[in-house]
């Protein structure tokens, strides 16, 4: 159990590795994505261990409050949650135009991309919310922000929530079928709601919830892209 994250956030690494390799066209939104997501790694002070305590290498969560095993997850989780809608939809990315980038919306585009920063450090600082609440009402916050500004986005937004959740869910269940006390051990579930939903605390899915909705759509919301599907006589039209 010692070595359990170290080498389940190798095997979420892993699946990012295989649609890397197998899914050019994704490639670049996902490297940026996850170049991005790496720095979340960093803030795992904050949630240890209020909200859980994970043994890690060379016992950093426990001497430090950081550990490689976070940077290493926050990597490929960042990726991955960027091109999963893609993958399945079979989307792909088309520029925005002059006249769609010059939308009264988007003269909040900037601001809406720091609102879960915002959400975040205000309900840290200000209230007694366990972190992961903190971040799960920053993340949906951010979520609900680009659906104003990018209501063409919109499907990518709730689908992708739910495509990362269940991704999420079996990635979380082979942990639990391989350490069944793991979730008993390293959570701090007094200080949480206490609540398993087949053997998992419901702040797990809150987390991949929200977390899929929100980074589901920032590669195109930064970038300026819009979603296209290819239908089978290759005609491309938005996607909505």
């Amino acid at each position: 159990m010692q070595y359990a994250w170290f080498i389940w956030s190798l095997i979420i690494l892993g699946i990012w590795l295989v649609i890397f390799l197998m899914m050019k066209g994704v490639r670049k939104e996902m490297l940026v994505a996850s170049l991005w997501t790496t720095p979340l790694g960093l803030t795992e002070p904050l949630f240890v261990p209020e909200y859980w305590n994970p043994p890690s290498l060379f016992n950093m969560a426990q001497k430090t409050g950081f550990d490689i095993e976070s940077l290493i997850f926050s990597f490929a989780i960042g990726g991955i949650g960027s091109v999963l809608y893609n993958i399945i939809t079979k989307a792909q990315l088309q520029p925005l135009s002059d006249t769609e980038k010059s939308h009264r919306r988007h003269r909040f585009h900037r601001y809406t991309i720091l609102v879960p920063v915002v959400i975040f450090f205000s309900l840290a600082f200000f209230t007694d919310l366990n972190h992961i609440y903190c971040g799960v009402a920053g993340m949906f916050a951010g979520a609900v922000t680009a659906l104003w500004c990018r209501p063409d986005l919109k499907n990518k937004i709730w689908i992708g929530g739910i495509l990362f959740s269940l991704l999420y869910f079996f990635y979380f269940t082979s942990l639990r079928l391989a350490y069944p006390t793991y979730v008993d051990l390293v959570w701090n579930m007094e200080e949480i709601s206490g609540v398993l939903v087949l053997g998992i605390p419901l702040e797990e899915y809150l987390f991949a919830f929200t977390f899929g909705m929100f980074w589901s759509s920032l590669y195109e919301h930064t970038h300026w892209y819009k979603l296209i599907k290819t239908s089978k006589n290759n005609t491309a039209h938005a996607s909505m």
